[in-house]
């Protein structure tokens, strides 16, 4: 595999032809180069004129390997060839080198490139691309290949520092401009060079009150480029043309805009805005979002470049940005989401408390169901971005990720509602694929005995680096050395918390039912995101003498049925059964027609609505309640599970309730008229084996949550399974 390497704009704030005698001082050799051995030159010509000169030099450079590797190789030096070829009238210097060493075996290409800065001609910019193709090397390809990179990383991080150096030496020397090469002049009489010298002492005069101005002038080194670090923006710029240009990127302005990257992490993000520029015609996201993704992947362009490219089809598809700039927060998420953003942390960076520990997911989920869920962490996601890059220009320095300050005073095993952890669970892959690298680090504070389990069932999902950005506190541990003083300003935090600082987020507590959305309306509101293309709930709708059920085929005796239901409208009964003789095709319902259709509808004898339990059954003989029935009433929601003793058929049911039995001829009339009964539900079979394996992953989450806590330095007895 070829390796690539392509710099930055470095700029020197020198002239081109004073860097230049600084460059030919590195040779033929250099002390701040101990790996270069010397160099001789093999040929060198100039042009008639002197502009042009080429010169072709062996540089020989120390083997910096290991002992076995060199005994391999059987050499002491390896030999390059550079070509320099200076244009004193274009003011450029192109080298370009490859190695003559082990060619056929490796080969390495280098072009490097100093010209004039495009807004400053007293500037100097410096370019350079390299790469690394190792066909075969005695078995040591990857070994040759690390080496190679990591030595070569290291010069390029020394090259700036040489020209300074020289350049610091000829100030020394009292030399701190050197003329532009100008071109040669045929012999003039007397007067005519003596007109000439009037005319070059004016031009020398003006050109120097020139070069005065320019360097008294702030310099904001090349064109500023767009912070952007809103993912909503990404890819919404304005088109650019697809060239070179648009591509660079000022050494400078990494360093100010997007903090301390090695040459080769800086490499990749060239590297990769070269590419999404070229895909997206024009529209690219803004660096510091490319610089998530490639953080993301460890700095792996191909892995990084894969990633990308699902997110920004992701968003291309879903229309996520026109989704988050039409997005309004519900009144439900306003007055019972108890999250928001509070100050900042001691970083600098935007913080947002969330109080888990007070929060009704189910009720959240049920007033505005998954997507509206997935919307409002959508929407806190692009507001911590645009947050990051206001503290970017706030500060003036780069702050890319915010923190996040989870309280979880109040959990309980409400709050592992399986419907809402596989929410949760959804939510957090979303986030995950799409918005990486964004966190600084996540603080759990007074986390009660039941969070292991929350933490083994969410923790899987989580990426093995955001998950090393957690950070756990128990009981009061977080108020001591090492808790939140040690991340937060003493000012900025809460007085939930025991601080001195008001905060806006509320205890927000439960959801009223009235705010419920009926099924039909939590159906209509889904946007087929890729979360939910399937919602979790299920209506239906019962009149007087209908029953519901679902048939299960459990294959496997301790398997686990799990229900969940909420009852929106008047009573319904609920049992669960087991047939003696397995079910295993249930008939196709017949829809009545005409006027009998009508009244067998409403009396509960079409086959939608009818039992598959025969009338000649018996209980306790051709099936079996294997749960008391229970009367459910308008407003309950209803929890449960049973764990299967047989294999066969069980059937969750639920039936139309009334408290009296209506005998008269006028059934009928009051049938078609009686409201119907409404129930939302959701149900779930767990095989045997899963659930025992989820069970032993619970028993044994308090040693690995005691692990997971060891790494905030805390002692045993502050780890949250000990209170």
């Amino acid at each position: 595999m070829v390796q690539s390497y392509q710099s930055p704009v470095r700029v020197y704030k020198y002239p081109f032809e004073l860097v230049m005698e600084a460059y030919v001082r590195r040779f033929p050799k250099c002390d701040m180069i101990p790996i270069m051995a010397g160099t001789d030159i093999l040929k060198e010509t100039t042009s008639k004129d002197g502009a042009v000169n080429q010169i072709s030099r062996r540089c020989r450079l120390h083997v910096e390997a290991p002992y076995l590797l060199k005994k391999i190789m059987g050499v002491e030096f390896i030999h390059f060839i550079q070509t320099n070829t200076l244009d004193r009238r274009n003011r450029t210097l192109k080298i370009d080198a490859y190695n003559e060493s082990f060619s056929s075996r490796v080969v390495i290409k280098e072009h490097c490139t100093y010209s004039v800065h495009p807004e400053n001609s007293e500037w100097t910019c410096f370019e350079q691309t390299a790469s690394l193709d190792i066909k075969s090397f005695f078995g040591f390809e990857s070994t040759v290949e690390k080496i190679a990179m990591k030595q070569y990383s290291q010069n390029i991080s020394k090259g700036k520092e040489i020209i300074e150096h020289f350049i610091t030496e000829l100030k020394k020397e009292g030399v701190t401009y050197i003329p532009r090469w100008v071109e040669p002049q045929p012999e003039q009489t007397e007067d005519e060079e003596n007109s000439k010298v009037e005319s070059e002492v004016e031009s020398s005069s003006e050109e120097t009150e020139k070069r005065d101005r320019t360097s008294s002038t702030p310099s904001t080194g090349s064109r500023e480029l767009q912070l952007g670090a809103s993912a909503t923006n990404i890819l919404s710029m304005d088109a650019v043309t697809l060239n070179d240009e648009n591509n660079k990127l000022d050494a400078d302005y990494i360093k100010r805009c997007l903090g301390d990257l090695t040459p080769l992490q800086e490499s990749r993000l060239i590297q990769l805005k070269k590419w999404v520029a070229e895909l997206q015609k024009g529209k690219v996201p803004s660096d510091t979002c490319l610089l998530r993704f490639l953080r993301a992947r460890d700095f792996n362009i191909e892995k990084a470049r894969e990633m990308l490219s699902h997110s920004l089809i992701w968003r291309k598809k879903n229309q996520v940005d026109k989704m988050m700039n039409e997005y309004q927060v519900p009144s439900v998420v306003q007055e019972y989401f108890p999250g928001g953003w509070h100050h900042h942390d001691k970083e600098c960076r935007p913080l947002y408390l969330l109080r888990l520990g007070q929060m009704d997911v189910k009720g959240l989920v049920k007033s505005v169901g998954e997507e509206g869920l997935l919307k409002h962490t959508l929407h806190i996601c692009e507001e911590g971005l645009r947050l990051t890059e206001e503290a970017t220009l706030t500060y003036g320095r780069p702050i890319t990720t915010w923190t996040l300050l989870v309280d979880l005073e109040g959990l309980n095993m409400r709050h592992l509602w399986r419907p809402g952890i596989r929410t949760l669970l959804k939510i957090i892959e979303i986030v995950e694929a799409n918005y990486p690298e964004t966190m600084s680090c996540v603080l759990i504070i007074r986390a009660p005995r039941v969070f292991p389990i929350l933490w083994t069932l969410v923790s899987t999902f989580i990426d093995e680096t955001t998950r090393s950005k957690f950070l756990f506190y128990g009981g009061n541990d977080y108020q001591g050395p090492g808790g939140l003083i040690d991340y937060m300003p003493k000012e900025n935090i809460p007085h939930i918390l025991g601080g001195e600082c008001k905060t806006v987020v509320h205890e927000a507590g439960l959801v009223p039912k009235s705010m419920y959305l009926p099924g039909e309306e939590m159906d209509a509101a889904r946007q087929h995101l890729p979360m939910s293309d399937q919602s979790i709930y299920r209506s239906v709708s019962l009149g007087r003498g209908q029953v519901h059920e679902m048939v299960l085929l459990i294959e496997e005796a301790g398997s686990v049925i799990c229900w969940d239901f909420d009852v929106m409208k008047n009573d319904v009964s609920f049992s669960v059964l087991r047939t003696k003789v397995p079910i295993t095709h249930r008939p196709e319902p017949q829809s009545p027609t005409g006027a009998m259709g009508v009244i067998d509808a409403v009396m509960g004898s079409d086959d939608l609505h009818r039992s598959v339990i025969e009338k000649g059954w018996r209980e306790g003989h051709e099936y079996f309640r294997v749960e008391p029935q229970l009367i459910c009433h308008d407003g309950e929601s209803i929890q449960g599970s049973h764990v299967t003793s047989h294999m066969g058929t069980y059937i969750l049911q639920w039936r139309y309730y009334e408290s009296t039995q209506h005998t008269s001829p006028l059934d009928i009339i009051d049938s078609i008229t009686a409201p119907k009964a409404k129930i939302m539900y959701y149900y779930e079979t767990l095989k045997s084996a899963d659930y025992r394996g989820s069970m032993t992953s619970l028993q044994s989450c308090q040693s690995g949550f005691s692990s997971l806590s060891s790494n905030t330095n805390k002692s045993a007895n502050s780890s949250c399974p000990s209170r």
